[in-house]
């Protein structure tokens, strides 16, 4: 018999030996590389939203600004102004009540106002007497009605809004009413020189 094998005949592939898993390994650390890389990328180009305030205030003839960042964000521009402004005393209407005992004191009152500039109704009585003498506002009106107490003698704490409950019949007409009391109906009537408050303005600025 003879050992020669047959040229048709394949001669089996040598089993696979250690190198023939390198190129799998390498591919994976490649991979495992790639994704590290990736995500610290994504850190770097989307980092945690901060926001950063900044508020500043400031009285009188100032401003005041608030400002808000956030990342990636343009704030939105805005501006809101608010005046208040004191009206003249002329056009101011004054009805003054006598709620004392002493005869014509209202008018006498009114007269003294009248002589400052300001528009004094026809004086009346009041329905009830009073104990003590209180200057009450419409809205709007707070700050004329504190400059003629205070040019009265009268204490700010006596200013009040005006009610329903007012000792007077009828306000027709009149943005300020002065109930004359006791306190300063039987002294001598002197008005000091009324000063009028400037107009204020609050101007807020958004950026």
């Amino acid at each position: 018999m003879s050992n020669l094998s047959d040229p048709g005949e394949t001669s089996p592939a040598p089993p696979p030996g250690p190198g023939s898993s390198l190129p799998i390994g390498r591919a994976a650390i490649v991979l495992i590389i790639f994704i590290i890389v990736t995500a610290v990328l994504v850190g770097q180009l989307h980092p945690t939203s901060s926001s950063t305030t900044a508020t500043t205030t400031a009285t009188s003839s100032g401003s005041s600004t608030t400002a808000t960042t956030t990342h990636g964000t343009t704030a939105t521009k805005g501006k809101s102004t608010t005046s208040t402004t004191t009206p003249p005393p002329a056009s101011v209407g004054v009805l003054v009540a006598n709620g004392s005992n002493v005869a014509g004191a209202a008018t006498k009152v009114a007269t003294e106002l009248k002589a400052n500039g300001w528009n004094t109704l026809t004086a009346v009585d009041t329905t009830a007497s009073v104990a003590s003498s209180t200057v009450y506002y419409a809205p709007g009106y707070m700050a004329s009605a504190t400059s003629i107490a205070t040019s009265l003698a009268v204490p700010t704490s006596a200013v009040q809004p005006l009610s329903t409950s007012v000792p007077v019949a009828t306000v027709t007409g009149a943005d300020v009413l002065v109930v004359v009391g006791p306190d300063i109906a039987g002294k001598p009537v002197i008005v000091t020189p009324t000063t009028v408050a400037s107009a204020v303005t609050t101007t807020t600025k958004a950026h």
